[in-house]
């Protein structure tokens, strides 16, 4: 660390009430640490806040010096733009309160919370929000990009349920924003990233939920992958808004329920949730089982948090991740085939392709009512490129890429923008669309000189 740094970081600890780190100095290594190992930057000062206060003087203190600036939730997004190299890194992780108010079925959650955070406070009264998949993601990073997850088809986007936020803007202001307060900015923050400040607190509406819900998951081979999707297709097109159903491509982990001889080899898993009783849950479902040769299934009831949490211990920090993404309104039969042909050649086993069930009420709200504007997506694809080692780097990008090309023909054009990788900035404007030039507008309000640009970014106008 060069003199000058220090003499930065010298003076600038005593004006927050949080930790400084710098490199070199105890805790800087793991405070930089993110969920995808594959991005290595090393900020020349890292502001653990542990108010709002703190990080309006860190923002201050980052444009009097010039220092790039990057903004650090739940550090889960896969661009990896929660770091920089040689600026200031505002750490929120230490910000991570969430508070419920039952009766008003509102969830008041700073931005340093994960979804393990939100569920477990929510769910203590039986409430819950759509949010996500995975319980390590950060609710600040999801939410901004729009967020979806097994409630969205009868709830919509985590942006449809987001009723204000407290945001402290480039220019020092604390201010809210909610439909009647800066409602431009309000717009924006549902879907427009961070590009227009720093969330300090969101307000989400709550809804009736659990604590146990129908879930699960039913496993077929891949050899009958191109059957079962097409069934899969027809039986989406008709699934009530309550029930959703993933499909993921992959090996086959060493879950208990599936025969010793199944582990490790490629199959399809539908993944199934609906947040009703067991007796309506099995009623609805009970075609899955016939839509192929069954080699394990383990559906009933459970936990909501504990499904939220079913997929964690294939999304643990550390590992390297690489991803590619499309929108289809439908499954043409070109799009599954392509599907099945890339998860016949999966080149790690840690590499899945997931395809998300979306429509219902996303589908219903008016694409230019929230910044969040592909509401033609009935299904979000990701191509999940997951591996250990750099020297595995190049022919998993390489697999990822020829899969997004291969699918390309039969993807709607737009993006989810929480899905985009660091070298995807050229698909920031699909993943926005008509609405990009109104989002230049309100970024050239409230943060006219593009401070907040570690982002996938939009421009001031």
């Amino acid at each position: 660390m060069n003199t000058d740094t220090l003499n930065q970081a010298e003076r600038f600890t005593p004006q927050i009430d949080g930790l400084i780190f710098v490199p070199g100095s105890p805790g800087y290594d793991e405070a930089r640490a993110i969920w995808n190992a594959m991005i290595d930057r090393r900020p020349a000062i890292i502001a653990r806040c542990a108010s709002e206060a703190d990080i309006v003087r860190s923002i201050a203190f980052a444009q009097s010096r010039r220092l790039p600036l990057s903004i650090r939730g739940g550090g889960h997004n896969i661009a990896g733009h929660a770091l920089c190299d040689g600026g200031l890194m505002i750490d929120l992780s230490a910000m991570n309160a969430v508070r419920i108010d039952a009766p008003a079925r509102r969830a008041f959650v700073q931005p340093g919370a994960l979804l393990a955070d939100f569920d477990r406070a929510a769910q203590a009264h039986g409430l819950a929000t759509p949010l996500g998949i995975n319980s390590t993601t950060g609710v600040a990073g999801l939410t901004l990009g729009g967020g979806f997850g097994w409630l969205t088809r009868k709830h919509g986007m985590t942006v449809d349920n987001l009723r204000s936020a407290r945001v402290v803007t480039a220019d020092g202001r604390q201010i809210r924003a909610s439909e009647s307060e800066h409602p431009d900015l309000f717009w924006a923050l549902r879907g427009g990233g961070g590009n227009f400040g720093v969330v300090t607190e969101f307000e989400f509406e709550l809804h009736p939920v659990g604590p146990e819900i129908y879930c699960g998951l039913v496993v077929f081979p891949l050899e009958e992958a191109g059957a079962v999707l097409r069934k899969y297709r027809e039986f989406a097109a008709h699934a009530p808004d309550d029930l959703s159903v993933w499909v993921v491509l992959r090996h086959a982990p060493p879950l208990p329920f599936l025969p010793a001889e199944v582990h490790g080899s490629k199959v399809l898993v539908l993944a199934i949730c609906y947040p009703g009783s067991a007796a309506d849950g099995a009623r609805l479902t009970a075609p899955i089982s016939t839509f192929g040769n069954v080699l394990g299934s383990h559906v009933g009831m459970a936990p909501y948090t504990a499904w939220q949490q079913a997929f964690d211990p294939l999304l643990t920090p550390g590992a390297r991740n690489y991803w590619k993404s499309h929108n289809f309104s439908a499954l043409a039969d070109g799009a599954l085939d392509c599907m099945v042909e890339c998860a016949g050649r999966l080149p790690s086993p840690h590499c899945e392709i997931f395809v998300g069930q979306l429509g219902g009420q996303a589908g219903r709200v008016a694409p230019d009512a929230t910044a969040f504007g592909n509401r033609d997506a009935n299904f979000v694809m990701n191509v999940h490129g997951r591996w250990e080692t750099a020297a595995e780097d190049e022919s998993g990008i390489a697999w990822a890429r020829e899969c997004f090309r291969a699918l390309e023909p039969f993807a709607t054009g737009g993006a989810y923008v929480n899905f985009l990788t660091d070298d995807e900035s050229g698909r920031v404007a699909s993943a926005f669309g008509p609405n990009y030039p109104r989002l230049a507008e309100v970024k050239k309000k409230y943060d006219p000189q593009n401070v907040f640009r570690l982002n996938q970014n939009i421009r001031p106008a």
